[in-house]
């Protein structure tokens, strides 16, 4: 037995040795290009764990939604006036002599498909001409080249955002579907989609860059007040004149906010209506045709402001969480219900409030007729409120508030 295991062990170590050094001689001649320098083993780049990268998918997600949106082309027609001399207006000023000229100009904007029915959304700003003009010749124009009239359904002027309808048109895009905003990240793709400057089919990439933006904006027809918006979305995706009412959306294809307005002092500042806002707004629109100026959204009538050190010394409370209220506007949901200026409002429908922000912006994602429950602290006692909320008005004619007061 010896003698027959002994040779055998003897020739599988040489064949192992033999093996090893015929597999070494193959490598250096047949991997010696494949190597980095200095016969350094080649650099591998990752792949995206999902397989695709984000360039992929945001060029997919245009392609799939570019067909949805379109150009919406106006006339407009007003009457202007114009000084009979300059020299003589500079000493009456504007209620110097003038003569009433009449004008004709062209707006455009873009929208994007709704529905199945030929519902297309667009702010209202796109279809609502300034005060004494009137609009003409409403025109959509779809990604293959067709123009189709159409006409106004309704508008939010306060949410700014309108819904305009072609009839009949065969050749329809899908609709977009809309994502939940609620659901947004910080930094979350955004792609803009329309059509800037008339030039047709425009793409601008940014990200989400904050949520819950207040911008006040004035009035059309250079009225003295000026529309509150809140609750927007900030983006660094560039939006120009002309990108207004179209989408923005995710790197899914679906629409995260409606393009708004940019801020014109800044660069790489926009604003969107956020999805949840449309999603909203757009059915009271079809279900109420017509032009409104509330913003469909609820109205309490109080101005509020985070608690301070000082604050509570003036007004006695010292215990945890609330939000104070500074003012109360008499005729107003909150004045029908009993609030006064000193309460503080612990809770809203049983969620514990601990700024101001956070219960303006739920009063208003209600709607107007919803009933708001608070508990509220006043002079040392608790007491149960009801308020039962209004539309919130879409123009505020005055200076802004100063300081952290909110005006929900």
């Amino acid at each position: 037995m010896k003698n027959r295991f002994l040779p055998t062990v003897i020739v599988g170590l040489s064949g192992a040795v033999i093996g090893s050094f015929v597999m070494m001689l193959y490598a250096s001649t047949h991997f010696t290009n494949v190597a980095g320098p200095n016969h350094t083993p080649p650099a591998v780049a990752a792949a995206p764990l999902s397989g695709v990268s984000d360039q992929d998918r945001i060029v997919s997600a245009v392609k799939r939604t570019k067909a949805s949106v379109v150009a919406i082309t106006e006339t407009i027609n007003g009457q202007q006036v114009v000084p009979i001399d300059p020299m003589i207006q500079q000493f009456f000023g504007q209620q110097g002599p003038g003569i009433v000229q009449h004008y004709k100009g062209q707006a455009s904007g873009s929208g994007f498909v709704y529905d199945n029915k030929g519902d297309i959304v667009t702010n209202a700003h796109v279809v609502n001409p300034p005060s004494g003009a009137r609009l003409s010749n409403l025109t959509v124009i779809f990604s293959n080249g067709d123009h189709m009239p159409a006409h106004v359904v309704a508008a939010n002027i306060g949410a700014d955002l309108a819904v305009i309808k072609v009839d009949n048109y065969k050749k329809l895009p899908p609709p977009l579907d809309l994502a939940d905003s609620d659901k947004l990240e910080q930094g979350q793709w955004a792609i803009a989609i329309g059509e800037p400057y008339e030039l047709q089919q425009t793409v601008t990439l940014g990200v989400i860059s904050a949520f819950n933006r207040e911008e006040k904006v004035g009035a059309e027809g250079g009225g003295s007040g000026y529309y509150d918006f809140k609750g927007l979305l900030q983006t660094s995706a560039p939006i120009n004149p002309g990108n207004s009412g179209g989408p923005l959306i995710n790197i899914d294809g679906n629409v995260i906010g409606v393009n708004q307005l940019t801020d014109e002092a800044a660069q790489g500042i926009g604003f969107a209506i956020p999805a949840n806002t449309v999603r909203t707004v757009v059915p009271q629109l079809l279900s109420n045709p017509g032009v409104h100026q509330g913003t469909g959204t609820g109205f309490a009538g109080v101005a509020l402001q985070n608690l301070t050190d000082g604050l509570r010394n003036q007004i006695g409370y010292t215990g945890p969480g609330g939000v104070a209220v500074v003012q109360v506007n008499p005729g107003t949901p909150a004045d029908k219900a009993g609030l006064e200026p000193g309460d503080v409002i612990l809770q809203a429908d049983g969620k514990a409030m601990s700024s101001s922000q956070a219960l303006s912006g739920y009063i208003g994602s209600k709607k107007p007729g919803d009933i708001l429950r608070l508990d509220v602290w006043s002079q040392g006692t608790k007491k149960f409120v009801a308020v039962t909320l209004e539309e919130r008005p879409a123009e505020q004619v005055g200076a802004p508030q100063q300081g952290n007061g909110q005006g929900p």
